[in-house]
């Protein structure tokens, strides 16, 4: 038995902050050795954070990426283990997405992404060239800086693999999986048994079955070992990537790492038998012929064991059950993390949440409030990062430290209803909100905003002589439009106001950041007046239909302990921006609708 121990990971990496980056890679790469693992496998760009956008077009991102290389290599950090670490490089002038491969203080052999994502949420074409290159290696020029610590003047560059005198292991950098002809199918046929997926996967309601699905088929026909590491976090942009690294050997999933954490390094660790994938390929005979026929990929050579002989203490790793979210879930946990890594990061001291009682808004408050769970849980966990965060985040002193969610969320979470005329006939949405904010234990405000509005239509009385009636009053289509958005617009001005001064009122420091509650089906059909709710610092619901938010609501109800959800998924929706009378429909709110 080939017996083969290897490691990869989530990391909560974050654009441009290379000093903590650079702290997380060791501690998975300390985390791997520890573990007796041979091979280390990290996130796509680890080093600089995935979401650098126009920053990888300035040289210094770069410049910086090969000082914390270099960091790594003058140390033990790669003694023994094969290390695999993403960063942009420059090769003459063209810049790409790179995969690094590191051995015993050398660099083996440079990885250009081959395909690179270009569609949806990613824009790598604007800032890499895709390598084209694909029947030989190049000789590439290690910066002078480098290379004199390293005592290496040039290292392979291009598509191939690394030859170790008892495996072949090679890299598939994320889109490459997924494209029509991946590198592994032809790799496979060339012998490679390790393939090192380095990922920058963003979170999507049900994508992981996908991703999951696409590992699985890589080895289910053709065998062999497929490692998948990815970052975990929001990396500073709107996305969150979610984890989920694994390990999967001949089809099946033998480790599995989480989905949606608040962590900042996750290892994951498989011992695997590379006999099993030798064997699986020696039994299919299509795999045999097209094998003899190959199209010979460019390899390095390293002479070098990293396998170990059979043991019988050492139990191989068994096919698990693959864990999946259910949609609520995600709904609960994706939004939930992103928001703390976005807080924990902005020098924020807080949210800020203009909370109607109705759906939308009442999902986002569960939301933050199921961040506050997950916060405190981790406290408990023993998680020390996430306690100083919330210690600084929720200003605690004298050794106190957040054991309760509803005390932690009373501390960074303002929730405001903000009444008026026509809201205030309807006190159930009042109610709702209040009982909600209780259940969550946010600092709650109700807030009249009808002197407000009146000034806004005196003014314009004042200038013009007129003054605009409701529809349902015998006005016209623009004077409903009109004092309907009037209204929506004063509480979006009411709740940045709030968000920036609340603060200073109960002497803390910093600002807050204010929520939008205006979900994707909304902002897809113009259903919103611009500058209202959908205007905000962060909107957590804004890829999230209706239909979903409704079996959240009830799923939350139960799951995460706020019962009175169950009364707001319930209720009949209205916008209460007009009077309501006996015969009022909630289709004459599209009145308001601006696009």
């Amino acid at each position: 038995m080939r017996l083969l121990k290897v490691a990869t990971c989530n990391l909560n990496q974050w654009a441009m902050d290379f000093d903590t980056n650079m702290k997380n890679i060791k501690e998975s790469i300390a985390r791997a050795k520890e573990a007796g693992a041979k091979i280390r496998l990290g996130p796509e760009l680890e080093i600089t954070g995935y979401g650098c956008e126009d920053h990888f077009l300035e040289l210094d991102t770069v410049s910086h990426a090969w000082e914390c290389l270099k960091e790594i290599l003058v140390d033990d950090w790669t003694d023994g283990i094969l290390c695999s670490f993403g960063m942009p490089i420059m090769k003459d002038s063209e810049r790409y997405n790179c995969q690094v491969l590191c051995f015993n203080r050398k660099i083996i052999m440079i990885r250009p992404k081959m395909w690179l994502a270009n569609d949806g949420n990613y824009r790598e074409l604007r800032w890499f060239t895709a390598w084209k290159q694909k029947d030989h290696l190049e000789d590439f020029l290690l910066p002078p800086e480098v290379s004199e610590f390293l005592s290496q003047t040039t290292v392979p560059f291009g598509y191939g693999y690394i030859q170790f005198l008892d495996t072949a292991v090679a890299a598939e950098v994320c889109e490459e999986l997924f494209c029509p002809t991946p590198p592994h199918a032809e790799l496979a046929l060339n012998g490679v048994e390790v393939f090192m997926n380095a990922s920058g996967s963003h979170h999507q309601l049900r994508k992981l079955d996908v991703r999951l699905r696409a590992f699985i088929g890589a080895t289910h026909t053709r065998g062999g070992v497929y490692m998948y590491s990815n970052h975990q976090g929001c990396d500073g942009s709107r996305l969150y990537y979610d984890g989920c690294s694994c390990i999967v050997v001949n089809g099946d999933v033998v480790a599995q790492g989480t989905q949606f954490s608040l962590r900042d390094v996750e290892l994951v660790v498989a011992q695997i038998d590379l006999d099993a994938v030798s064997s699986l390929r020696g039994s299919i005979s299509s795999f045999q012929e097209q094998a003899s026929c190959k199209k010979k990929v460019p390899y390095v050579t390293v002479s070098f064991k990293i396998c170990q002989s059979f043991d019988p203490r050492i139990p191989l790793s068994k096919p698990l059950k693959i864990r999946y979210h259910s949609p609520e879930e995600e709904i609960a946990f994706g939004p939930a993390c992103w928001l703390w890594d976005y807080l924990r990061r902005s020098g924020a001291s807080g949210f800020l949440l203009p909370l109607s009682g109705g759906a939308d808004s009442s999902a986002v408050a569960a939301i933050v409030g199921c961040m506050c769970q997950l916060v405190v849980k981790d406290i408990i966990d023993g998680s020390k990062q996430v306690k100083t965060d919330a210690i600084r985040i929720g200003h605690y002193s004298d050794g106190q430290i957040p054991i309760d969610s509803r005390e932690f969320a009373k501390r960074i979470f303002y929730t405001v209803f903000m009444g008026s005329e026509n809201r205030r006939i309807s006190e159930a949405t009042r109610s709702r909100a209040k009982v909600l904010s209780d259940e969550i234990g946010s600092w709650h405000y109700n807030l009249g905003i009808d002197t407000v509005v009146s000034a806004f239509l005196s003014l314009f009385e004042k200038v013009t002589g007129k003054c605009p009636r409701y529809k349902v009053d015998g006005g016209s289509n623009a004077e409903n439009l009109g004092l309907q958005n009037i209204q929506a617009r004063i509480r979006m001005c009411l709740a940045f106001m709030l968000a920036s001064l609340l603060p200073w009122v109960h002497s803390k420091p910093g600002f807050y950041l204010v929520l939008g509650s205006s979900n994707v089906d909304e902002a897809l059909r113009g259903y919103l007046t611009k500058y209202d709710c959908s205007s905000a610092d962060i909107n957590p619901i804004g890829s999230i239909s209706k239909k979903d938010l409704r079996t959240f609501l009830r799923w939350a109800a139960v799951h995460l302990g706020y019962s009175s959800l169950a009364e707001v998924e319930a209720a009949p929706p209205t916008a209460e921006l007009e009077p309501i009378r006996a015969d009022y429909n909630q289709v004459k709110v599209f009145d308001h609708t601006e696009v």
